[in-house]
């Protein structure tokens, strides 16, 4: 049944204690951060609409984030992404079209990907650091995991997802925001990346105006280094 558009946001709680991450994510992706330190990671980006309403939501809030780009919707919306890192926040290559089984194309496909979604960032952000690689779906798998160390790139993974992305369960208004704020409060710990998406989702910045307090009230936010 779909929740009820009119409940209640839940009483913000302190997290439960639980140890910091220290397991490793799928193909021997990164699952946390290394240190007590929370990082929140947006995927799918950028769009000229919810990326800038979050980049002036993260800007007012004094956190800085993790921006998992798609190469394809860089070439089209740079400004954006020259937005992005000229307010300090990280970028991350999340492949150039978001194939959900990238990890089975070949490896002539795998080299072209990667590089192009390199060279759009670049492109935006003439000398841009791109330390980071996120698969698309998080599949990941060994191979392109090594993939991604050729281009001198971590695989990152996450180990708290806020399913903004179940619209079709929870709708984009009080519902959504109830379901992903309850799943950030309860999951995150130290060491913690919490997943999130911000492209053609204006729910996501709406739940993060309650949700960024919050976190910065029990953790240490950053964005990746």
């Amino acid at each position: 049944m779909k929740p009820s558009a009119s409940t209640k946001p839940p009483v913000a709680a302190p997290p439960r204690t639980r140890s910091p991450v220290t397991a490793p994510g799928p193909g021997g992706s990164i699952k946390g951060t290394g240190s007590d330190a929370v990082a929140l990671t947006f995927d799918d980006g950028p769009d000229p609409k919810s990326t800038n309403d979050l980049l002036d939501l993260l800007k007012e809030q004094g956190v800085k984030a993790t921006f998992c780009v798609v190469g394809s919707r860089v070439k089209t919306h740079p400004e954006v992404v020259r937005r992005i890192a000229a307010e300090g926040h990280t970028l991350c290559n999340h492949s150039w079209q978001h194939l959900q089984d990238l990890s089975e194309r070949d490896n002539g496909y795998l080299m072209w990907d990667l590089q192009s979604t390199n060279d759009a960032i670049r492109a935006a952000v003439p000398g841009a650091r791109i330390d980071y690689f996120r698969a698309p779906y998080g599949n990941f798998t060994p191979r392109l995991v090594e993939f991604a160390a050729r281009f001198t790139m971590k695989p990152i993974y996450w180990d708290v997802d806020d399913e903004c992305w179940k619209s079709s369960t929870y709708g984009v208004g009080p519902a959504m925001t109830n379901h992903m704020t309850t799943i950030v409060q309860r999951d995150t710990r130290p060491g913690s990346i919490i997943l999130s998406h911000e492209n053609l989702k204006p729910h996501t910045v709406a739940t993060y105006r309650s949700l960024l307090p919050w976190l910065k009230s029990h953790f240490r936010l950053v964005a990746l280094p």
